[in-house]
């Protein structure tokens, strides 16, 4: 329950205020509510299913103490890239005429989504936690995508009046920075042994770094 809750959270913050959030708001205009719902459903579905499967597979295959690894720094890189501005990230997404409304729905969402960094999320929670838990991530990193964006679907343009966007990307910053934090720290455990005096040492000197790129980027950031 706990991973479950941890992952569905996770892609919860993740997604708020993210591009194919807003998209589903402009898609109401066009398409029944039941139809986006269902649509963006299972796209959430395959979408998470495959970034999960993928994600599983990986951890069949390499060390534990690597994937630990890998995830800890992505995770933190996650968290680095919500310090710069999404102005340069544009949708185009053509406007296609599908008889299937749910259809026509999925297939957008499904390119809008692809790569993006929720599925990313997927696919590193995937292979820190394996194929044994592969079903539980899905169903969590499902809920919590699905979950955002109906609430995107359904209030999203009231978001950026009573939520700007610097409160959602400080958010999402401080989750992704404390699981990485924390997830490089397992790594440096199963690598050189739970009793090693050297965890704390490293774990330290990461996070010191990882502060200090991300104030130099803050500031780059602020500048522009």
């Amino acid at each position: 329950m706990l991973l479950f809750m941890k992952v569905l959270f996770t892609q919860f913050i993740a997604e708020m205020g993210d591009k194919t959030q807003l998209m589903l708001v402009a898609m109401t205009s066009r398409f029944k509510l039941k139809d986006i719902l269902l649509g963006t459903g299972v796209a959430v579905l395959v979408l998470n299913g495959l970034a999960v499967l993928a994600g599983g597979i990986i951890s069949t295959v390499v060390p534990t103490w690597l994937i630990r690894l890998i995830a800890g720094a992505a995770f933190l890189f996650f968290a680095v890239t919500t310090l710069k501005s999404d102005d340069d990230e544009e949708e185009n997404v053509k406007d296609r005429k599908i008889r299937f409304a749910p259809l026509s729905v999925f297939c957008t969402f499904f390119v809008a989504e692809l790569g993006d960094k929720t599925q990313l999320t997927a696919i590193t929670f995937g292979a820190n936690e394996g194929l044994s838990s592969a079903v539980v991530v899905w169903l969590a990193c499902s809920m919590g995508l699905f979950a955002a964006d109906v609430i995107g679907l359904l209030i999203g343009y009231l978001l950026k009046s009573k939520a700007p966007e610097e409160i959602l990307n400080t958010v999402t910053f401080v989750i992704f920075s404390i699981f990485g934090i924390l997830t490089l720290r397992q790594g440096f455990g199963l690598l050189l042994g739970a009793g090693s005096s050297m965890i704390l040492p490293l774990t330290v000197a990461v996070t010191v770094a990882f502060v200090i790129v991300c104030l130099v980027l803050y500031k780059q950031a602020k500048k522009n």
